[in-house]
């Protein structure tokens, strides 16, 4: 029961720093400036519901995804942990993540940015599918399962975020929104490293059965 809670909340910080809600509110509020309060609900539950879907599709068919690509675990978490590490080492130093964002400017009223960039790559980017993939690759219902209750809590968390976004950066402040992301970073190095360590050792025993089997 202790493993399953630890992994819970490792897993929920992980897509919590990943995401960042906080930060990815002043973009939402940025992006959505033209539209009213409705089109800003509507914008929010269309962008999570797609994010949703990726995360949740990525999760059930990470393992098959593997055996047809012949990936390995200890290859996911190697390239995944340097991927982490990237995305926490750019938002420690007080910049957002060039795989999290996006370039084009302010976009029009009548421009659909729900599934793009919102959905992709803001929300369910690079690093958020492969921490997604790296939690639930075991392929283990119930560590598949924690990983989608993990990533929907944070849908919710983000929604209620989105909505109430504006309220949210006036009390904050941009040095409030500077600080969640650098905090937000630091988990994420962290959180890379482990990943990438845990592929090195992994690799290892994988090399090594390999030799013995051979």
């Amino acid at each position: 029961m202790h493993n399953i809670t630890t992994m819970a909340i490792t897993v929920f910080m992980g897509f919590f720093a990943m995401m960042n809600p906080i930060a990815n509110t002043a973009v939402f509020i940025g992006m959505t400036a033209n539209q009213n309060q409705q089109q800003r609900k509507k914008t929010t539950i269309k962008a999570l519901v797609t994010a949703f879907v990726i995360i949740t599709a990525f999760c059930l068919l990470g393992k098959g995804i593997f055996e047809v690509f012949g990936i390995t675990l200890p290859a996911l978490r190697l390239s995944g942990g340097i991927l982490v590490f990237i995305v926490g080492y750019q938002m420690l130093h007080g910049s957002a993540s060039k795989l999290h964002s996006h370039s084009t400017n302010t976009p029009d009223a009548d421009k659909d940015i729900a599934i793009s960039p919102l959905a992709l790559p803001i929300l369910a980017g690079p690093g958020t599918i492969a921490t997604a993939m790296n939690y639930s690759a075991s392929g283990q219902m119930l560590h598949i399962v924690i990983t989608i209750v993990a990533f929907a809590l944070l849908c919710l968390i983000t929604f209620v975020c989105f909505l109430y976004g504006a309220k949210l950066i006036e009390k904050l402040g941009e040095a409030g929104v500077s600080i969640t992301t650098r905090l937000m970073g630091l988990i994420l190095t962290i959180i890379g490293a482990q990943m990438f360590i845990q592929g090195v050792h992994d690799a290892y025993i994988l090399f090594q059965s390999s030799n013995i089997s051979s």
